[in-house]
């Protein structure tokens, strides 16, 4: 007889709580940070008709040679650095934390941050750190140089702008952390395209950065695409943990030919920056909203009671991020992605509706 669960599956496994996506069929969808705006219908068309040409018998190109030249040149990596494709960026923090995971082996972030940078130390077994930010979401840095002292880890994962705060750390700070770091140091820039920074340019001053990047937030989510950018010695190494074929064939073809039209989605990134920055003021326009600086494309927001306020957004139809209770620093907080204008219009009018409404 076979024996039960709990004594096969790991007893973190079994504490977790698996990653939860929130139904979102028939909402105004404002919760997962994704771009708004589909790709024009004359670039849509030419996909069409690569997907009716496609090989789907055969077997992705594993290297994606021609994909990777494409990304090369449009986000400008510097000569000499290597690049690996990941399934999402999810894929890729995997791959890394496994690839460290030697016994007594430390994973650190910052909190709050980026949920999977936690729950993917405990599925590579390997030990975790989380340092509080401040209260203003800045990083703490004496605090941070004093566990890299002491805890020596073997890999830092920092967020540029960070999520869910929005925020963009302070630079030199990052720098100096990357300096203390005895292994890898990994910014995540998922959200670069809504911020007017960027860690490229460093990337051949610091021997141990690696720079992650997904072209999810950009408008291409559905493709699961992540790339990570650094020296061919660390990549030579993490390569050999990525699974054969990971980047499939559509993934590949599509991305490459949207690439031949940079322009779109810049433009696109301009429209949801000028329209973060019109949410960002009727927000603060409104009672009892406190609203925090944002470099990404959501807003974080603090309400009273948060949760309240939450659940009455989605009987009006609106869909955003319930943060309260995640993490101290969060308390009444929400995290609204930025849609488009007629969008975003609803959500402000069921916020206003909804912190009106008297808590029961």
């Amino acid at each position: 007889m076979p024996n039960s669960l709990d004594q096969i599956i790991r007893p973190e496994i079994l504490e977790l709580s698996a990653y939860h996506v929130q139904p979102s069929i028939g909402m105004v969808k404002l919760d997962a940070m994704e771009n708004p705006y589909s790709l024009p219908e004359d670039i849509r068309i030419e996909i069409a008709r690569l997907a009716a040409d496609l090989p789907t018998n055969r077997y992705p190109d594993t290297s994606a040679a021609s994909l990777k030249a494409a990304l090369r040149e449009a986000m400008r990596i510097p000569v000499g650095m290597d690049i690996m494709l990941g399934n999402g960026s999810d894929e890729i923090i995997q791959i890394i934390a496994l690839a460290v995971a030697r016994p007594g082996a430390v994973l650190m972030s910052v909190e709050p941050a980026f949920v999977m940078f936690r729950m993917i130390a405990t599925f590579a077994r390997i030990g975790y750190r989380g340092i509080s930010l401040k209260a203003d979401f800045s990083l703490d840095l004496d605090v941070m140089l004093t566990t890299i002292a002491r805890y020596q880890p073997a890999v830092i994962f920092i967020a540029y702008p960070n999520n869910p705060t929005g925020n963009l750390f302070d630079a030199e700070a990052v720098s100096r952390i990357i300096e203390a770091a005895p292994g890898a140091v990994v910014v995540d820039e998922a959200y670069h395209a809504f911020a007017d920074a960027s860690f490229m340019g460093r990337l051949t001053q610091h021997p141990n950065l690696l720079l992650m990047r997904t072209l999810s937030k950009l408008g291409l989510a559905g493709l699961r695409l992540g790339l990570l950018i650094g020296r061919p010695e660390w990549l030579t190494q993490l390569e050999k943990l990525r699974l054969p074929y990971n980047v499939g064939v559509m993934t590949q073809l599509v991305v490459e030919k949207v690439l031949q039209h940079p322009d779109i989605l810049q433009q696109q990134a301009v429209a949801i920056k000028a329209e973060r920055a019109v949410m960002s003021e009727c927000l603060k326009a409104l009672d009892g909203v406190e609203v925090f600086p944002t470099d990404a494309n959501f807003i974080l927001l603090r309400v009273k009671e948060a949760s309240q306020v939450f659940l009455e957004l989605k009987k009006h139809g609106v869909l955003i991020k319930n943060l309260d209770g995640s993490h101290p620093l969060l308390r009444n907080c929400l995290r609204v992605t930025i849609g488009k204008p007629d969008e975003n219009a609803q959500f402000l009018e069921a916020l206003q509706a909804s912190i009106k409404k008297p808590i029961n």
